[in-house]
Order: C-alpha cells, then sequence, then structure tokens
C-alpha cells in the first residue's frame, strides 16, 4: 500500500451501512451545529463559539458536533493542544486525519483515499503535511489518546429524524461517495442504497472538501445528504468563509443561510463561518510560509474560496425547497 499513500482505504476505515444507525442518541438540543473541516483555523473556531453563544443568549440549547478533520494547518504545539482541547470539550467523531493521527496506518499517507481526479502533486503534498503533524501530536501523547477513543460515526434522533454523522461516506471513513463530484456524476442509486440499508432520514457529512445539499425521494419518504466542504476555508467563489451545518428542530431557517431545506420539521442549513480572515493567515503564514505544503494546496483558496456559486450548492439547482414525507 505504500506506493499509493493517500489514495488508499486502510481498512479500519471500512464499516457496514446497515450498522450505522442500529443505536441512534438523543440529541439532547433544540439546535446542532455539525462542523467538518475546520483544519486547525482557532479564529473559525472562535467564531463557531461565538455564533453558539448567541443562539444560547437568544433561549436556544445548542450542541456541536466536530465530525472530523478539526486538525490540519495547526502544526505547532500551542496550537495543536489548543484547538485540540477545545474540540474535545464538545462532541466530536474521528475524521481520517485524526485517525492518522491517534493510530498512523502503513502506508496510508494522509488517510485522504483521493480519487483520481486529484492532482498527484496535492496528494503528496498532503502525505508531507500529515507527516509534520504526526510528529506534533506524538509530542502530545494524551490528545492522541484522546482521539484514538472517538467513534467514527455517530447517529442521532432529532426533531423526530434519524440524523447519520459520518466523516465520509457510509461504507468508509475516507469514502468519497457523497462528494459533490459523486452527485455531478449521478450517485442517486447508490445514495438511495445506502439510506435504505441505514434506515437514516439524513446524512451530514464532510471529507471531500466541497459542499453539497440534495434532497430526494428513498424506499416511501424525503431523504436529505449535507456536506458542509469545510468549516475552516473558504467555500465560494471570492468568499473566504467557511461553512457549518445547522439544524434546528420545528423553526425556520437561519437568515444568515446560503441553501437550506426543511424536512418533516427540521431545517438543514449551510451557514457561513465569518471568522477573523487577517488573524488566522498571520497564523497561517508563519506555520506554513511561501512555498510550503499547505500555502502551495491551501493559501489561494483561504483568500478566494472556490469556483462555486450559492446556486451550485443544491442538487437539484435551486437554493431552497420543502421535502415532505410520502
Amino acid at each position: 500500500m505504500a506506493g499509493d499513500a493517500g489514495r488508499a482505504c486502510p481498512l479500519a476505515y471500512r464499516y457496514r451501512p446497515e450498522t450505522l444507525c442500529r443505536s441512534p442518541e438523543p440529541a439532547a438540543a433544540e439546535v446542532l451545529y455539525v462542523i467538518g473541516g475546520l483544519y486547525g483555523n482557532l479564529e473559525a473556531l472562535d467564531e463557531i463559539e461565538r455564533m453558539a453563544a448567541a443562539e444560547r443568549r437568544a433561549g436556544r440549547r445548542v450542541r456541536l458536533l466536530f465530525n472530523g478533520d478539526f486538525n490540519w494547518f495547526n502544526a505547532s504545539d500551542a496550537l495543536f493542544r489548543a484547538v485540540n482541547e477545545r474540540v474535545l470539550a464538545h462532541t466530536a467523531s474521528l475524521g481520517n486525519v485524526e485517525y492518522e493521527l491517534a493510530r498512523p496506518s502503513p502506508g496510508a499517507g494522509c488517510g485522504c483515499a483521493y480519487p483520481d481526479f486529484v492532482d498527484a502533486g496535492v496528494v503528496a503534498r498532503s502525505n508531507r503535511i500529515m507527516a509534520r503533524l504526526q510528529a506534533v501530536a506524538a509530542r502530545h501523547p494524551d490528545l492522541a489518546q484522546a482521539l484514538s477513543g472517538l467513534p467514527r460515526f455517530r447517529c442521532l434522533m432529532f426533531g423526530g429524524l434519524k440524523i447519520l454523522l459520518l466523516h465520509g461516506d457510509p461504507e468508509s471513513l475516507a469514502g468519497w461517495g457523497l462528494a459533490r463530484e459523486a452527485f455531478l456524476a449521478g450517485n442517486g442509486v447508490q445514495v438511495a442504497d445506502w439510506f435504505r440499508a441505514t434506515g437514516a432520514d439524513a446524512m451530514v457529512c464532510t471529507h471531500t472538501c466541497l459542499p453539497v445539499l440534495w434532497s430526494g425521494p428513498v424506499a416511501g419518504g424525503e431523504r436529505v445528504v449535507v456536506n458542509n466542504g469545510s468549516a475552516g476555508m473558504g467555500n465560494l467563489s471570492n468568499d473566504p468563509r467557511g461553512l457549518l451545518v445547522r439544524m434546528a428542530a420545528g423553526e425556520a431557517g437561519a437568515p444568515e443561510a446560503l441553501a437550506g431545506v426543511s424536512c418533516r420539521g427540521v431545517r438543514f442549513d449551510l451557514v457561513p463561518v465569518a471568522y477573523d480572515l487577517p488573524a488566522w493567515l498571520s497564523r497561517f503564514d508563519a506555520l506554513w510560509p511561501s512555498g510550503s505544503e499547505a500555502e502551495r494546496s491551501y493559501r489561494q483558496r483561504l483568500l478566494t474560496g472556490t469556483a462555486l456559486t450559492p446556486e451550485q450548492l443544491v442538487f437539484p439547482a435551486k437554493v431552497s425547497w420543502d421535502c415532505h414525507s410520502r
């Protein structure tokens, strides 16, 4: 597997869809924030906690759930400890980054399981970023131990719906089956099969770096997939803000949401994370100067986002709609 480092999927990442929602836990909140791909961005974490505090002041019980890859750019002892201590004070599950920090898989590299359409240079740089971050994690065995105890997925009951929180897809921690590229390629049959197998009403995921909001009829009812792209990097054209998934029971959509869907009394919104970009860039540049792996792969995205527009977030292509049980 060494020759496929960064592209191969370790066996330990695999799971069976039919096992994922056998024992859903109560959400114990009125609002859920699902935060994927924080990537070690402390300023984004500051903003997310500020957003949650504002919700609480408005009288709503809010729960923060980090569904993996909350580490990546935080390759210093102080930043590694700050990010992990604060995230682990909330509810968290593993991404491939945390898995490879806690218990590295021989030959896995970054553990990203990159598909063929991802450039080989990106893969090689990600492997080197992971090696540097692993060296930092090795100096913090208490945090590595805490990461090793996190689950690979969670299933919650929220507003009467069964919500499956994943990092990749229903077959692998680093799966790309719920990526934007997969939806563009027409993965509807696979998605329907996964909903039937899991029994979930909604799947909320991350890992693949680009956001998706999908809804469709499966087995007699509407189902929802939300992929937030990244909470710690820009997701849209000329927009450096991150995105998180906000779920609310019995409420209208968040006014600041870029796209959303209401399904059987639960609202799913993609909400911007408008963090302090100059402060984060100062921190990022100190760790990843010009020519470094992370600078070459990610700095431009931090500045200008991606090529996507808000209208391209949704499958099918409309910004907001209602879905109803059939």
